[in-house]
């Protein structure tokens, strides 16, 4: 293993793991921004609320994100161990 190959892998790795985490942190800051704008608006300042909409939202969308977030990360594991007698040399 030279130090450009485990750099790579690791790039690699943490690309991987951001596009899986991006949907849902972004749909978590919408609601939250949503809320808090709701928040502002009516002058209602209880911390918990934003809590419950933003566990909604993030539930919903790892219900929609899952079989592509699935996709991905199988193809990354298929990758790594296709590549893997490559690796060991």
């Amino acid at each position: 293993m030279t130090p450009e190959f485990v750099t790579g892998f690791f790039l690699e790795a943490m690309k991987t793991a951001a596009l899986l985490s991006m949907p849902v942190l972004l749909v978590g800051l919408i609601a939250g921004v949503l809320v808090s704008v709701f928040q502002a608006a009516t002058q209602i300042n209880e911390m918990t609320l934003v809590l419950i909409p933003k566990m909604i939202a993030v539930g919903i969308a790892l219900i929609i994100f899952f079989p592509w977030m699935m996709e991905v990360m199988v193809d990354f594991t298929r990758n790594v161990i296709v590549n893997l007698p490559t690796t060991v040399r």
